[in-house]
């Protein structure tokens, strides 16, 4: 992209129709030089358009580090960025340079006109999205700032939380070339990973109290029914709020992560539609979470939900109170920190856990060389470095062939015999041709070893091997412990439409229904992509269940 197509994406200049539509919005302020129209730390803020005068956009001073002004802006231009749509606290301040004209544009105004307005929808979304890349390398990434040990799976934790998220952030990874630093700035070794948000330290920080801290966190509106909640951020999660949000439903999304799922964590999908050359997992998830955002959707992580229930209507006291699963027009979803969400249907997409081997020293390494992605989070822990990949479908033959690209030779570990049992054959070939990686059939890993980090690996079959990292891609367990309500197969995944089992059918006797595609046991809550059994465990059915799933929801309200 050339500086000039840069720089139009940042300031676009608006034609006199499209300003007068979008300052008709806006309620007229007059202000004098150095007043703010807005200060970093703000829990709620208007986009500001510059009716004459000159705004500038400013990061504010922080510990050790001065005021920076990063951009002026005059007339015809308007101050703001993605935080504004994802319901993120102000992490810039906006102050007047001069005495200025400006128009504030309330959150609720702007997403009137993200919802109405095509053309102006598409032209601010462009200039946020270009505003937020812009800043990421620059001094507004000190707003908040990681520190930890590089190795530590509690600062990959942040650091993962927040590329998901697509919060601007800087990380300061310690190591041997910067071992002085907690000396210099004065920090225990028992505060990290340490955050500093807005220069303030947060001692053993977390992604929760990091979501907490930026308005990322779920807060409830007084006597708030939304119309759907979807549980899980990956595909099909995303594919539901979309769909749902983009078709006039108040749709939130929750993820006990970050959105994205374990597709997030997949380095290269191949064989996605409309993508010949490949995309990342990363890039994919990114732009459906900015598609979401478009239409509407509130998103939060991290934010787990533990419990669904019904809540029966009221009726008469002669009528009585009839069973909750039965006969619910509305359910509430219960978050892990208390708050509930009460919701008119919910989708359940909250996808399976990762599986661990049995090996002894597991959790010993979980912190210190093992992965369960691989994206390029994980890459700069191992760069260069011999690594191990275990798992015998697609995520272990695309991880095997990221790693080997950017220079680790690999070792890839199979149960089977057949390399092409579970794997794309595409893969296969590629495997084959790879000559970093080496394939150990009817192999297990029975052994790790290391002072601190891990250092090597057993396979049974090869021996001891050197390995700086361990990628485990073995499946996963469906996360469905949280609605033990539910019908379940024997492995936990969820039955839907005509998999409910026939007991559970008899419940619906009273609705005169049966449960519709993608309906579980429970009237209004659906289920889609790899937590429902029989789905395919692929990036693009799931995006297909998400939304058809949708499809389901609208026919379960007009009910």
């Amino acid at each position: 992209m050339t500086e000039s197509t840069t720089d139009q994406l940042l300031w676009p200049m608006l034609a006199d129709a499209q300003w007068e539509r979008l300052s008709a919005l806006g309620t007229p302020e007059t202000v004098a030089a150095d007043t703010y129209l807005f200060r970093s730390g703000d829990a709620d803020y208007d986009l500001i358009l510059v009716e004459s005068g000159q705004i500038e956009v400013v990061r504010d001073a922080l510990r050790w580090v001065d005021e920076v002004v990063l951009t002026r802006m005059g007339p015809r231009t308007f101050v703001g960025e993605l935080g504004l749509l994802n319901g993120q606290g102000a992490f810039l301040s906006a102050r007047a340079s001069s005495s200025s004209r400006v128009r504030r544009v309330s959150r609720a105004e702007l997403r009137r006109l993200m919802n109405e307005d095509d053309e102006l929808c598409d032209l601010i979304l462009h200039a946020l999205w270009a505003r937020r890349e812009s800043l990421r390398n620059g001094p507004a990434a000190m707003t908040l700032k990681f520190v930890g040990d590089p190795a530590s799976s509690d600062f990959l934790a942040l650091r993962r939380f927040a590329e998901r998220l697509d919060l601007v952030h800087t990380a300061v990874a310690l190591t041997p070339d910067n071992a002085g630093y907690l000396a210099a700035h004065d920090i225990p070794t028992a505060d990290l990973p340490l955050a500093f948000i807005q220069g303030e330290p947060l001692p053993q920080a977390t992604p929760e109290l990091i979501a907490e801290r930026l308005g990322l966190s779920y807060q409830a509106r007084s006597d708030e029914v939304v119309d759907l909640v979807v549980v899980g951020g990956g595909p099909a999660g995303l594919a539901a709020a979309i769909y749902g949000a983009s078709e006039g439903l108040s749709t939130v999304l929750l993820d006990a992560v970050a959105p994205g799922g374990q597709a997030a964590a997949t380095s290269r999908i191949e064989n996605f539609l409309g993508f010949p050359f490949g995309v990342s997992g990363g890039d994919l998830i990114g732009q459906a979470t900015l598609q979401a955002l478009k239409f509407g959707v509130r998103v939060y992580a991290p934010c787990e939900a533990v419990a669904l229930a019904p809540v029966p209507e009221a009726r008469p006291a002669s009528e009585g109170i009839p069973p909750p699963d039965r006969d619910a027009r509305e359910l509430d979803v219960t978050l892990g920190d208390g708050r509930i969400i009460r919701a008119r249907a919910v989708v359940i997409t909250s996808g399976a856990a990762y599986r661990r081997l049995a090996v002894d020293r597991w959790s010993d390494f979980e912190r210190a060389g093992i992965h369960y992605a691989a994206t390029p989070l994980e890459l700069r822990q191992v760069t260069g470095a011999p690594v191990v990949v275990v798992g015998g479908a697609n995520s272990a033959g695309q991880a095997a062939l990221y790693l080997a690209a950017n220079g680790c030779p690999v070792d890839l570990v199979v149960r089977g015999s057949d390399l092409g049992a579970r794997m794309s054959s595409y893969l296969v070939d590629r495997l084959m041709e790879e000559p970093r990686v080496r394939v150990h059939r009817s192999s297990n890993i029975t052994g790790l070893d290391g002072d601190g980090a891990l250092e090597r690996v057993r396979i049974d079959s090869a021996g001891d091997i050197e390995a700086r990292g361990l990628f485990c891609f073995i499946g996963a367990d469906p996360a469905t412990s949280w609605v033990p309500a539910l019908d379940r197969d024997q492995e936990g995944f969820l039955r839907t439409g005509t998999d409910v089992a026939v007991q559970s059918l008899q419940r619906w006797q009273s609705l005169g229904r049966e449960p519709l595609p993608f309906e579980t046991s429970m009237p209004r809550v659906f289920a889609a992509g790899d937590v429902r059994r029989g789905s395919m465990k692929r990036v693009a059915a799931a995006v297909g269940e998400g939304s058809s799933a949708v499809a389901s929801v609208h026919r379960a309200l007009a009910g």
